[in-house]
């Protein structure tokens, strides 16, 4: 039989678990369960005064962002989240930040996306 990939995003690692159990009682194993995050490394190792320090980027002063390269400061510098700008018109999904991927074989396919569904996933 054919195999189908499964990305579900949760705003809850409970969530996700919970899901998973179902999942296994349908007879599907591969999966996994991780958390991801919109902004590279762990933060600032030290806190810096803006007015006396030397501020990499704007990102680094409003979201604690630990060393990035050049391009990406740019990049960071230009969220929505660093520079409170914004017309907030965005319709985007916020808080789903746990997937889980899982690889369901295609007879019970349809049957693994009901239960993510009604468990509150986005998939």
């Amino acid at each position: 039989m054919a195999e189908k990939n499964i990305l579900a995003y949760f705003k809850s690692p409970e969530a996700a678990q919970n899901s998973a159990n179902e999942l296994k009682e349908l007879g599907i194993t591969e999966m996994q369960i991780a958390r991801f995050q919109s902004y590279p490394g762990d933060g600032i190792e030290q806190l810096m005064n803006p007015l006396t320090g030397q501020p990499a980027s704007l990102a680094g002063l409003t979201l604690g962002l630990g060393e990035t390269g050049v391009d990406s400061r740019v990049l960071l510098d230009a969220s929505v989240s660093a520079s409170g700008m914004s017309d907030g018109g965005s319709e985007t999904v916020t808080g789903h930040d746990i997937l889980l991927t899982a690889v369901v074989d295609e007879s019970v396919h349809h049957d693994a996306l009901r239960i993510l569904k009604d468990a509150g996933a986005v998939v």
